[in-house]
């Protein structure tokens, strides 16, 4: 098993937009032309409407969120999430709509309440490949 990273992404032909977006500190959305609604997981088609591909655009996110919810994670077998234990798996509900898996970080737990703003950062996963994290943020909406 050694060598072997958990916490990469698979990027293929279709989702290469969002992570090279990503590797430029950019969230990128799919928003659909016939319902206008946005969602993530980015998908070729809309999951509400049933749109095919050529309805479905890329567009940037705000990066801008509220914590839904979370579960601290004090133990993680897999490589190199191992290393980083303790650390805030989460959901956020994106401002555009969409909920989101994703880690919470500079925050400390006991800091976390359902609701809370926050903002989407990168952490460097490899060279050249970036994940969207958030943290808290000031805003008050």
């Amino acid at each position: 098993m050694s060598g072997v990273r958990y916490d990469l992404p698979e990027a293929d032909e279709f989702t290469r937009p969002y992570w090279d977006a990503a590797a430029r500190g950019r969230l990128l959305l799919r928003r659909c032309a016939d319902c206008g609604r946005a969602h993530h997981y980015p998908r070729e088609f809309c999951p509400f409407c049933w749109a095919g591909e050529d309805r479905v655009r890329w567009e940037p996110a705000s990066g801008l969120a509220t914590l839904y919810t979370w579960s601290v994670i004090h133990r993680n077998d897999l490589p190199p999430f191992g290393t980083r234990v303790p650390y805030t798996a989460a959901v956020v509900d994106l401002a555009e709509g969409p909920r989101m898996m994703t880690e919470v970080v500079d925050c400390e737990a006991a800091d976390l309440r359902i609701g809370m703003p926050l903002a989407v950062t990168f952490r460097e996963a490899a060279e050249g490949v970036s994940v969207a994290v958030f943290r808290p943020s000031d805003r008050t909406d």
